[in-house]
């Protein structure tokens, strides 16, 4: 399998290498955490739902190695992933999949693929590119998978624009405080949200002692972490998710909608 991956990967970044880099009017937008179960996937999946019903057309990449759940969120079945283009046994038009909400479409991952064998994760960043250049899209979101591993640093490479997704748990703030530190090498800004926190103010004032901590620590100076907002702890999330649904759509007048539509104007000043 390896050295099968291997070589279509060899293929595909020769395929690559010779595509003339034209503008591409996509944006790239990777949503991250440095924990599993905060909510990141959920986050991301409304948040594609409430840019496609202002216009934009969307697509989902669903970068979460081994642990694939977008197609749940959005109630599909997709007969291919992108592993499958990396393969080489389709083509990227193959791989993505139109799902049931106008304007948003998925390019799926694989649950359970085991893909840790490879050492040499830079065709990932390659597909992105591959779905950029399409320049059929006006937004992509990476949804990454947690933690801080190899993937996820590639992933998070590819674009200046990144949304961290965190909670109040000392652990989260732990992990999100160690992406903090290592974007700040390369990086110029991150957006940061909170979600399952109770008001706007708890989230800022934490932002604020996160990049307070940053500063004593001496990271880099000129780097920005902006807070975006924060999502409270809702019964009707867990509800919606658990019947494939996504809250935006089904209480769009909810409080937690009117907070996620405040996250999404944030970003669409930020994102570039």
């Amino acid at each position: 399998m390896f050295n099968s991956i291997s070589s279509q990967a060899s293929k595909l970044v020769k395929l690559t290498s010779s595509v003339k880099k034209n503008y591409s009017k996509t944006k790239t937008l990777t949503i991250t955490s440095g924990k599993g179960g905060v909510g990141k996937s959920t986050m991301t999946a409304n948040i594609a739902f409430l840019l496609s019903k202002r216009g934009f057309n969307v697509a989902v990449l669903d970068a979460d190695i081994g642990l694939a759940n977008m197609q749940v969120l959005f109630d599909i079945k997709p007969q291919n992933s992108f592993f499958e283009y990396i393969d080489g046994t389709r083509t990227l038009d193959e791989v993505i999949t139109k799902t049931n909400y106008s304007n948003i479409s998925l390019i799926a991952g694989k649950s359970g693929f085991q893909y840790t064998l490879n050492k040499n994760s830079f065709i990932f960043s390659r597909v992105v590119k591959e779905i950029v250049s399409l320049n059929r899209f006006d937004i992509l979101l990476i949804d990454t998978g947690a933690g801080l591993n190899d993937y996820v640093k590639e992933f998070l490479s590819i674009s200046d624009n990144i949304l961290a997704v965190t909670t109040t748990d000392p652990s989260a703030l732990t992990d999100v405080y160690s992406l903090i530190k290592m974007l700040s090498i390369e990086k110029s800004k991150l957006m940061l949200t909170f979600n399952h926190t109770k008001s706007y103010q708890i989230g800022e004032t934490i932002s604020n002692s996160l990049v307070n901590l940053g500063k004593k620590n001496r990271l880099k100076e000129d780097f920005m972490v902006e807070y975006i907002g924060n999502i409270s702890t809702s019964e009707t999330i867990s509800t919606t998710g658990r019947l494939r649904k996504l809250f935006v759509k089904e209480f769009s007048s909810d409080e937690i909608t009117k907070q996620l539509q405040n996250i999404v104007d944030r970003i669409l000043v930020n994102i570039h």
